[in-house]
């Protein structure tokens, strides 16, 4: 019986998002049961196509990308596809009404990844906008549950939230996309002398898109408004952090929350929700 596949895919997303990321496991879980499942078949995708960019090191990446494309649209054409991940996401496409649009601009930016590119302004925006704003968007989708109002007055913060994640992702990861992976995503710096200036340079763009996408978040409908600012509480912690330690250091380490401190900032933003503290 096919639901039985049907719930093996939903299972090998979940497993995905729990194997590869907490916070979003976390602010997951704190979603309505309903929304879990197509924002756990999102993440799947998403990690799916970022890890044969970021790991799949000894194969043809070329090749590889070509791959989860073709079988992209096949998936979403034929409205099933032998591989679990993207069997699961596609029935989130159609449920949700996800434009190929948003689908394409994400492939399209890590596709960028496939290449050595010294980032301009131009290029750099158009890399957060397909690998974290149109993200954002999908996930709006399933937020919005079919209200096209909703979505249309939420689509500016639901891209702005993308974007810090994204951006707080740079530089916590500077480190490893600098001297291992050979990418310089920030337009303009020499991450050989990456310095005060530079980073907070940066950091005036995350403070930006942090405030504007908190607007966003007190808007969301109920069912969606909790794990979203869970996720977002946690980000903006770990940024804060990143934000404290001198350049040379970010340079040079992975700055990140200790397990043991997540759960207490899970119960504080927990907390700061039902007060609505937002």
């Amino acid at each position: 019986m096919k639901i039985l596949f049907d719930n093996l895919s939903d299972a090998c997303s979940k497993k995905t998002t729990q194997l590869y990321s907490t916070s979003f496991s976390l602010g997951i879980y704190f979603l309505k049961p309903a929304l879990r499942n197509p924002i756990y078949g999102i993440y799947g995708f998403v990690r799916l196509a970022d890890e044969i960019v970021d790991s799949f090191h000894d194969y043809d990446k070329d090749a590889l990308m070509c791959k989860i494309r073709t079988d992209t649209e096949l998936a979403l054409e034929n409205q099933i596809s032998i591989n679990p991940i993207l069997n699961s996401f596609q029935h989130v496409v159609h449920r949700y009404n996800i434009e190929w649009e948003l689908i394409d601009t994400f492939l399209k930016s890590m596709e960028m990844d496939l290449k050595d590119i010294s980032y301009t302004s131009e290029s750099y925006n158009q890399y957060i906008l397909g690998s974290a704003e149109v993200v954002g968007l999908m996930c709006l989708r399933v937020f919005t549950e079919g209200n096209q109002r909703q979505y249309e007055q939420l689509k500016p913060y639901a891209m702005k939230l993308g974007a810090a994640f994204q951006k707080v992702n740079f530089l916590r990861d500077l480190k490893a996309d600098y001297q291992v992976l050979g990418r310089t995503y920030f337009p303009g710096v020499n991450f050989n002398h990456f310095s005060k200036a530079d980073k907070e340079k940066i950091e005036m763009e995350i403070d930006s898109d942090f405030a504007e996408a908190l607007v966003g978040i007190r808007m969301l409908p109920a069912g969606a408004r909790r794990g979203v600012y869970l996720a977002y509480y946690y980000y903006f912690k770990l940024y804060l952090r990143i934000k404290a330690t001198p350049p040379e250091k970010v340079m040079n380490a992975r700055i990140r929350i200790p397990d043991f401190n997540k759960i207490g900032l899970m119960c504080r933003s927990l907390l700061r929700h039902q007060f609505n503290l937002l």
